[in-house]
């Protein structure tokens, strides 16, 4: 008798994780195809996709954490592009122009983190406040970081930079501003969803 029990306890605990496992599953493929039909929407959809999967069990269908998500991988680019463009500001062999126009970058670029920063903590209040006039707030910003982004782009086509400087810091600043086009995108989509 005591080996027929456990004989079904284990079939019964088998079936609960097959089960468990299947339901696990189907919700991380729900997930995983809001974040890829909401990226769709993007101008940038591919890197929207490979730069949200990876949170699709914290964002699961919600549109509000998906555009915070957003906002905090482009915030988290932006300190590190900042960062980096700090140091190359620093080094030796730039011309004048060069150090003018990456001075002029990291000033930017130091803006649009700090535009970020006051979306996201904007975005995580939007429970408890005027849903319009938070992302109005939220899509002013981060519209203002894209813009700053692009002014660093446009410094350095302005004064004909050339070599590794031009190309190193466009890298960075293209990528960043896809993400935050990206972000941006994601924040109208939300602002147009509600009733």
């Amino acid at each position: 008798m005591e080996a027929f029990s456990s004989k079904i306890f284990l079939i019964v605990f088998v079936f609960s994780f097959i089960t468990y496992s299947i339901q696990a599953n189907e919700s991380q493929q729900s997930n995983t195809l809001f974040i890829r039909n909401s990226c769709s929407s993007t101008t940038y959809p591919k890197l929207c996709y490979t730069s949200l999967v990876k949170q699709a069990d914290s964002i699961q269908t919600n549109r509000v954490l998906l555009a915070s998500k957003a906002l905090n991988v482009t915030l988290a680019s932006a300190k590190s592009t900042s960062a980096m463009m700090s140091t190359l500001a620093k080094s030796h062999g730039l011309n004048p122009s060069e150090v003018a126009a990456m001075k002029d970058c990291v000033e930017v670029v130091s803006e649009s983190v700090n535009e970020l920063r006051r979306s996201i903590d904007e975005i995580s209040r939007l429970s408890t406040s005027n849903f319009e006039l938070t992302m109005s707030d939220v899509q002013t910003w981060v519209s203002a970081a894209l813009t700053d982004e692009n002014t660093c782009t446009d410094g350095f086509q302005e004064i004909n930079a050339t070599g590794n400087i031009k190309t190193i810091v466009r890298g960075k600043i293209v990528q960043l501003a896809q993400l935050t086009s990206n972000a941006l995108a994601l924040i109208n989509k939300l602002a147009n969803s509600h009733p």
